[in-house]
This record gives structure tokens, C-alpha cells and sequence, in this order.
């Protein structure tokens, strides 16, 4: 159970960091806005000719009456709608990481130095080319496991009681376990830690992840939220993968003054 609180002071505490930096803070907003601003396109245009799709796919139905070809490709087209936001949903983090890589990059960094006792980070011997590349095969890793929980919760959610309750519930731990694998792995990938070790180091603290996550998992369902988080919540996983590696970080919570970040 402490491990789940400190999980959840890590989010509050990267949300004061970028509070205290606030250039820092401006410049992660910018990945979170162009992500949102390529999902609300697609949303947009899935909502206007999704139907105009689902006819073009059901060729089939033509020759049924009208009532119940309306009805079955009604049916399809919110069908296919809930299933773009259910994907906007799962992929939001991990498309706007892959947009921002290089300002998450430069911020996780920032927070490192600020909070390390001597004043260093961890830097990435990489070309930013393969880190994207790194980055995205890693995250499209994750976003299939992702899938795969959500098939499993979606079949288990037709259990009576229990798939309207526990079900959804256990749906909050999973995404949330996996948002911060992704949110972790700047921190992480820059020390050269793989995704399969990355994974087994957030299994050994499963409560911490929890706590960190599944709150997150939470105000993630709101897009704008998770637009104006983002940059804290990088600053929070930093912290955090500290702490998952045993780093010594100067102070309780890394409030040290901005000026002796900048010098640093």
C-alpha cells in the first residue's frame, strides 16, 4: 500500500515540477496539441463518412429492406466510431511520445540534472533518427498487448455483475500499468534499458506502477486533459524510474530552485 501512494505522489510531484519550470511546461504542451489536433481530424472524418464507409463494405446488404439495412449498417457505423475512440483512447500517449520525442527527451533530461546530487544525467548515445525508430517499434509492442488486455476485459465484461464492476475496474490497472511503461521509457530507454527489461522492472513494483498510472488511465478519458498533463506526467515518470533503478535524487521531491537546474 505505500508503494501505491508514493506512485501517485510521483505524478503530483512531476506536476509541481514542471509548475516550478514553466518554459518547460510550455514546451511539452506543443506534441500533446498536435496529437490532438491529428485525432480530432480523424474523429471528425470518421463521424462524417464513416457511414459512406460501412456502405461501401457491406455490399451485401443492398438488396435487404430498407429498415433492416439501415438498422445493421447504423448498427456498424457506431460500431466503427466507438472503436476510433476506443483506439484514440489506447494510442493518444503513445503517438504524442513519438511526436514530442525530442522535447520529452529534453525535458526528462532536465528533470535528471535538476534532481540528481551532482548534477548530471544520463545522455543517449543514439542519432534521434533511431531513437524514433526505437521508440515507435517499442510503443506499437505495447499498444498490441494493450489490444489484447482490452479483447480479453471486453469478452469478460459480458459476465453478469462481475464484467459491470470488476471488469472495469482491473480495465483502469491494466491501462494504467501500460501508460506508464510508456511514460517511463523516455527515462528508461535513454539509459539503455530494452522494452522486455522495462517491462520486468515495472513488474517488480506493480503497486508504485499502479498508483502512478491508474489515476492517469483515469483523466486520460478526457483528451484535454491529457493534453495540459502530459508534460508533468514525463516529469513524474522520471522521478519515478529513479526510483525503479535506485538512483539517489537529491531532496524528497526535487524542489530544488529553477536556477540551480539551469546552472546545473
Amino acid at each position: 500500500m505505500r508503494d501505491l501512494g508514493a506512485g501517485f505522489r510521483y505524478l503530483l510531484k512531476g506536476q509541481r515540477w514542471v509548475a516550478r519550470h514553466g518554459k518547460q511546461f510550455g514546451f511539452g504542451l506543443l506534441p500533446g496539441l498536435i496529437a490532438l489536433v491529428l485525432y480530432a481530424a480523424a474523429l471528425v472524418a470518421l463521424a462524417l463518412w464513416g457511414q459512406d464507409f460501412v456502405t461501401w463494405a457491406t455490399p451485401f446488404a443492398d438488396d435487404w429492406s430498407g429498415t433492416w439495412a439501415g438498422l445493421f449498417r447504423g448498427f456498424l457505423t457506431a460500431v466503427l466510431f466507438a472503436l476510433g475512440l476506443l483506439l484514440s483512447v489506447l494510442t493518444f500517449t503513445a503517438v504524442t511520445l513519438l511526436v514530442g520525442q525530442p522535447f520529452y527527451e529534453s525535458l526528462s533530461e532536465k528533470v535528471d540534472r535538476d534532481v540528481s546530487p551532482d548534477g548530471t544525467a544520463s545522455e543517449s548515445d543514439l542519432p534521434l533518427w533511431r531513437e524514433l525508430w526505437i521508440s515507435g517499434r517499442d510503443s506499437l509492442r505495447i499498444v498490441l498487448r494493450a489490444l489484447v488486455w482490452g479483447v480479453l476485459l471486453f469478452a469478460l465484461g459480458f459476465i453478469p455483475v462481475v464484467g459491470q464492476t470488476v471488469v472495469p475496474v482491473i480495465g483502469f490497472f491494466v491501462t494504467g500499468f501500460f501508460l506508464t511503461e510508456e511514460l517511463a521509457a523516455v527515462a528508461l530507454q535513454r539509459r539503455g534499458i530494452e522494452l522486455r527489461d522495462r517491462l520486468a522492472l515495472l513488474r517488480s513494483r506493480k503497486t508504485l506502477v499502479w498508483g502512478f498510472g491508474t489515476p492517469l488511465a483515469v483523466a486520460f478519458l478526457v483528451p484535454f486533459v491529457a493534453v495540459f498533463l502530459m508534460p508533468g506526467v514525463v516529469a513524474g515518470a522520471t522521478l519515478m524510474a529513479r526510483d525503479l533503478l535506485g538512483e539517489e535524487t537529491a531532496g524528497d521531491d526535487a524542489e530544488r530552485p529553477e536556477e540551480e537546474g539551469v546552472a546545473s
